[in-house]
């Protein structure tokens, strides 16, 4: 997809990947929109990003259906119709399953999955009907292979991954091959979402911005995953090619499966 002239929405845009995004579109020439629940951060991050060009900012909560398609309309009205859609809000609640409050089970796959939904819904009907566009869906490493102390985050991850991969053979069934789809999937990510883990060993902490690299390029050249870093790629080929029980001790070696034990989060 050519990016330039192209007017990309991005949710959870005030901060961390989304942000750091948002800086790579504008840098290749295309008009921004970020939504987001934090007023004070839209503030800042439109003054941040703003210099020669205008980042329009809306405060949405894209778990309100009603909600969501009103601010897609007003998009539309003031800004455009949405090219690039970048589903990248997101939360993570740790800790074992069962000492999770129920509460908080709920808003994971309310955000995590709802959110996606419902945003793929309100932009995705204007992309087919011009025939181009470009969905980027969030998900995690841990949306390739279950986590201890992350098994809410690491289903709606999954849950992701499902939706991206189905819509996008939908999409290719019914002949709109100008819809183009990414799932990014990487490990612990350096925004503060995830304080106090311990990354594996061979999966270091990944900066935003380099990330964020990655998801522009990927939009641009078509691509259909962004797995990062190098280990995480090896992840469906080890799951395929070798049993449970190499899997699971791989995990416990390289010490994935205590990596969540001192998380902090923001």
């Amino acid at each position: 997809m050519e990016i330039k002239g192209r007017t990309a929405l991005i949710t959870g845009g005030a901060s961390g990947i989304g942000k750091a995004v948002a800086r790579r579109f504008i840098a290749r020439g295309a008009r921004v929109v970020l939504w987001d629940l934090d007023g004070r951060a839209l503030e800042q991050a439109a003054s941040e990003l703003g210099g020669a060009v205008e980042v329009r900012c809306y405060g949405v909560d894209i778990t309100d259906r009603r909600g969501v398609a009103e601010a897609a309309e007003a998009v539309r009205r003031e800004v455009g119709e949405v090219d690039i859609l970048d589903n990248n809000a997101g939360i993570v609640c740790g800790g074992d399953f069962l000492s999770v409050s129920e509460e908080s089970l709920q808003k994971t796959f309310d955000v995590n999955v709802g959110g996606v939904m419902w945003c793929t819904r309100a932009f995705l009907p204007g992309m087919i009907r011009r025939g181009c566009g470009h969905v980027v869906m969030m998900s995690s490493a841990s949306g390739l292979l279950g986590v201890p102390g992350m098994a809410a985050y690491s289903a709606s991850k999954h849950a992701v991954i499902g939706l991206a991969e189905s819509l996008r053979l939908e999409l290719r069934k019914a002949g709109h091959r100008g819809v183009g789809m990414t799932v990014v999937a990487p490990s612990f990510v350096k925004t503060g979402m995830f304080e106090g883990v311990r990354p594996p060993f061979l999966t270091p902490w990944l900066d935003p911005e380099a990330l964020a690299d990655k998801i522009v390029d990927a939009v641009a050249r078509g691509r259909l995953y962004v797995r990062e870093p190098f280990m995480v790629k090896l992840v469906p080929a080890l799951k395929g090619f070798t049993s449970t029980a190499v899997v699971d001790w791989l995990g416990g070696a390289l010490g994935m499966h205590r990596s969540m034990e001192d998380w902090k989060g923001r």
